[in-house]
């Protein structure tokens, strides 16, 4: 086993910044009062979570009121989609769900979820590149749509939605409208006024912040109800007391990334490119997934023909190399990428698929290290395929 890893599943987590370590390390010891405590150190704690809140909310064009912190993008994505939806319905708005076949599952099962206690859900499909039709959105709309979700970037194939555009069509009808936008930090703007989306959902380990913190954007007016009960933290739309050190680090981690965001997307995009010419021009029988330009700037989803992803993946491991064969959330299914498939591709053109996602820290050398070992493991493996 190499004794340093080459990290190329940036999609899937990131390594913590050490500035946002720095940040966070107060509140897990001399600083650990409880925000909800009215005598000094939850006053301390406090007035670090409202800062936090103040600086998300910057970041993103938002009030710090339309900002509530959550456990992950996951969560948000069903405080999102579970609170509108239901608060909907008991207005007597309607119960008709839309969003896209290539959502993260935190998004489908959601809405699927939903479908199995009453709501009806359409499902639209994508191109080729994976990008939803603006004019399919249009037709799908209805007097009973209470909620649109669709995703700003897409975690395994990198494909950006015209999310403004879907957007502006909602807010047309009156119907509010989602974005998980868990992939865009660092690579995206995120001014949630220039999107015109009214919820948004982020995680900070994303974008080199700890895990299990989140955040939702609820645009002032949107009706949403509450998904956990039992206490009034976050304007009472999310009970439990505050992840204080996790909240400061994702304010951290998000001002950074943003500061950052042309330099790191230039390098990773230069770096990708570089990776996706010489594997295309090296390896017969591959493909890129996705679409060509309107990408995240790391993203490189290949797909080779005659043998399995996870093979792939394998033997790159043995060489230090970490990559991925889709979401970090599916990893280990035996089921082809419900996006891949949502593309067009068949079953085997599928599980074929590797994912290289890359970060800030990444280097020419490693991008060499992958273009010396692809040929061979792929050659290898489909030798291997024709013997057995």
């Amino acid at each position: 086993m190499p004794e340093q890893m080459i990290y190329l599943d940036h999609a899937a987590t990131t390594p913590v910044d050490p500035r946002v370590l720095a940040a966070m390390m107060p509140f897990f010891s001399e600083r650990f009062g409880n925000p909800s405590s009215i005598y000094g150190a939850g006053r301390a704690a406090l007035h670090a979570l409202d800062e936090a809140r103040d600086r998300v909310a910057a970041i993103l064009g938002a009030s710090p009121r339309e900002i509530i912190f959550t456990g992950g993008g996951s969560e948000s994505d069903n405080l999102a989609i579970r609170g509108v939806a239901m608060a909907q319905r008991q207005a007597g708005r309607g119960a008709h769900l839309i969003t896209s076949a290539i959502e993260h599952h935190a998004v489908l099962h959601t809405v699927e979820h939903l479908q199995a206690l009453g709501f009806d859900m359409t499902v639209l499909p994508v191109d080729a590149s994976g990008l939803v039709q603006p004019d399919d959105l249009r037709a799908a709309l209805r007097p009973d749509t209470v909620l649109v979700s669709i995703m700003y970037a897409n975690n395994e194939i990198g494909t950006i939605q015209p999310v403004a555009e879907l957007a502006a069509i909602c807010r047309e009808r009156g119907v509010p409208f989602h974005t998980d936008a868990v992939q865009a930090p660092g690579a995206l703007p995120l001014n949630v006024r220039a999107l015109n989306v009214d919820l948004m959902t982020m995680s900070a380990h994303k974008f080199y912040g700890p895990k299990g913190v989140g955040a939702l954007y609820i645009r002032h007016g949107t009706p949403l109800l509450p998904q956990i009960s039992g206490g009034g933290q976050e304007r009472r739309r999310r009970a439990g007391t505050e992840n204080v050190p996790g909240i400061v680090g994702m304010a951290m981690a998000l001002q950074l990334a943003e500061e950052r965001r042309a330099q790191d997307s230039a390098h990773c995009a230069r770096l990708r490119d570089r990776l996706v010419e010489g594997v295309l021009a090296s390896v017969p029988g591959t493909r890129l997934n996705g679409h060509p330009a309107r990408r995240l700037p790391n993203n490189a989803n290949l797909s080779f023909d005659g043998v399995e992803g996870e093979s792939v993946l394998l033997l790159l491991d043995q060489r230090g190399i970490a990559a991925s064969s889709g979401s970090a959330c599916t990893s280990g299914s035996l089921e082809p990428s419900h996006v891949l498939t949502a593309l067009g591709l068949t079953s085997d053109e599928a599980l074929g698929a590797v994912r290289f996602t890359f970060g800030r820290d990444n280097t020419d050398a490693d991008v060499t290290a992958v273009l010396d070992a692809l040929p061979v493991i792929v050659e290898q493996l489909r030798a291997m395929a024709v013997t057995a």
